[in-house]
């Protein structure tokens, strides 16, 4: 039976990131994807043009579509785009008690672009850190969560147990932003620290590696798998997916997500 992994996030026209990225990321794990988009953006390799909210009720009726027909077997939120977003979706995953939820926290995109103004920060700090089996941080977006500076692997431990604190029930602080050729990515739960450590790929193509990443952690705990086993598999198909990268776009390109995925089974 194919199980349903859902994505809560925005469409990235340029198809790299967002719902795009997440639907070819379960379909790569054999997982049927649902989606539920939040924004339109205008965006390619090169940056974000322009985003269009979707209004906050219509974001609830995809939700309500899907929960009365598709309830997924695991969910992941993105790009959230407004304060109302976050507490409309907030409110359902709730309600609806969907467990298993990758909590991805958007704020901006990989060029910078900002994607979630303050005031949605915090209502997804407070709405929806305490629902997440995970939150997977970036260390810019964990240094906003936190509410510390996060620049090296002692400090994405400490954010990890603080965003555990703060409700979470796991924290994956991400450290592509590392000032290393030697990358370290942390996984903090309440009964253990396990680090990751890969090379540096000498590549541009980090266009949607968060969404991709957040999406295959998805898929995995759809598919039953442990937390950990399904973070391992995600970032070993991410660093596939860069690897197979087609080369397309003039900026921050996107992956290959036809690459194999490694111990799906």
């Amino acid at each position: 039976m194919h199980r349903i992994a859902l994505t809560i996030a925005g469409s990235d026209s340029g198809g790299g990131a967002g719902i795009q990225a997440d639907l070819k990321t379960f379909a790569a794990f054999g997982c049927y994807g649902t989606s539920v988009v939040t924004a339109v953006t205008a965006q390619n390799t090169l940056g974000v043009g322009a985003v269009h909210a979707i209004p906050a009720d219509v974001v609830a009726a995809q939700l309500a579509a899907l929960a009365a027909d598709l309830p997924p077997d695991a969910c992941k939120t993105g790009m959230l785009a407004t304060r109302e977003i976050v507490e409309k979706v907030a409110s359902v995953i709730a309600a609806e008690r969907w467990n298993r939820y990758v909590l991805d926290p958007v704020m901006a995109a990989t060029s910078r672009d900002v994607l979630l103004p303050d005031d949605g920060v915090e209502a997804l700090r407070v709405r929806l850190l305490p629902l997440a089996s995970c939150v997977t941080p970036n260390l810019d977006e964990a240094e906003r969560l936190a509410g510390f500076a996060v620049r090296d692997p002692e400090a994405m431990v400490r954010a990890g147990r603080a965003l555990l604190d703060i409700g979470a029930r796991a924290a994956l602080v991400k450290g592509g932003h590392l000032a290393s050729d030697i990358l370290v990515d942390v996984l903090v739960t309440a009964d253990s620290v396990r680090r990751y450590t890969r090379s540096r790929l000498g590549t541009r193509a980090t266009h949607g590696t968060g969404c991709t990443l957040s999406a295959g952690i998805t898929a995995g705990l759809a598919n039953g798998k442990s937390l950990e086993d399904a973070v391992t598999a995600a970032l070993d198909y991410v660093q596939a997916a860069m690897r197979a990268a087609p080369g397309l776009g003039k900026g921050d390109g996107p992956l290959w997500h036809g690459v194999e995925v490694r111990g799906n089974t």
